[in-house]
């Protein structure tokens, strides 16, 4: 064997081994906490992976009992999740076509801008957006968390969208206007359903961010009616008096199913979206 086939073999073995270990590193915890949430009394910890036995008794207590409300967290946030998605979505595709297909004074300032903007944690506008909630009046509610997902997501994902679009042959635009069409029906006709894998990607993007996040929705909501996921399984473990871990493992594993599917199902379409996005900016 030549020295560069038994590179070749040594590269390969090395490349497998490091996948392998990033598997079990990804999967491990997960596992974990799958056979946790199974796994009878109230501490994840265990001398085996496998439970001795399996109980159901932690996902019965998540919709049964008084104390912990599951039910209605997992709605507040999935009527979070969904709105903001929607306005979200809405508002990045209008300001990315708009920015790939217009051509207006400073808009390139305005790109700059996007991007400057984009660079910077959001956790720096934190404080900022709590005090403008609370002169509107707007501290524990569910909605103000809407406003702020939705109105933020154009900064984050525009220049992605508009990488997109500026994949779209002009030809096609022009083509429609021929016919009268004007803007916002090339935009819905045509557009549009060329738009699918970034229409994916945006969509599940903006729909796991506020599903999972815990900061800022922890910052706006007092009350534990109107707790998101996130807030209330936090505060089912934040105590010594209160850390049930595999309840808590349970609803994790109750959380983590809806995203796992999406992306299951969806995992083309995000991978077009994100290659094609990033292609041009």
């Amino acid at each position: 064997m030549s020295n560069r086939k038994q590179k070749n073999v040594v590269r390969l073995a090395l490349s497998y081994l490091m996948l392998t270990i990033l598997a079990v590193c990804a999967v491990y915890p997960a596992l974990w906490i799958i056979l946790g949430s199974v796994r009878p009394g109230k501490s994840l910890y265990s001398k085996t992976l496998i439970p001795e036995s399996f109980t159901l008794q932690h996902y019965s207590e998540l919709f049964n009992s008084r104390i912990i409300l599951f039910p209605q967290w997992y709605m507040n946030t999935l009527k979070i999740a969904v709105l903001s998605m929607l306005l979200g979505v809405a508002l990045t595709l209008l300001t990315s076509y708009a920015l790939s297909r217009f051509r207006f004074k400073n808009r390139q300032n305005f790109l700059s801008i996007l991007m400057i903007l984009g660079m910077f944690p959001g956790f720096m506008s934190m404080i900022a957006i709590f005090l403008l909630l609370k002169e509107w009046s707007l501290l524990d509610n569910p909605y103000a968390l809407v406003l702020v997902y939705s109105c933020g997501a154009p900064l984050g994902l525009t220049l992605i969208a508009k990488g997109f679009f500026d994949t779209v042959p002009r030809s096609l635009d022009e083509a429609a206007r021929i016919d009268g069409a004007g803007n916002f029906r090339i935009f819905a006709h045509i557009i549009l359903p060329l738009s699918r894998p970034i229409l994916t990607y945006l969509a599940l993007l903006q729909f796991v961010g506020p599903w999972v996040d815990f900061i800022f929705a922890r910052l706006i909501l007092r009350s534990k009616e109107n707790w998101t996921l996130a807030v209330g399984m936090w505060d089912m473990v934040a105590s010594q008096q209160n850390s049930n871990f595999t309840v808590f493992a349970a609803g994790a594993v109750l959380i983590a199913v809806p995203i796992t599917i999406l992306f299951m199902i969806m995992q083309r379409f995000l991978v077009e979206g994100l290659t094609s996005g990033a292609s041009k900016g």
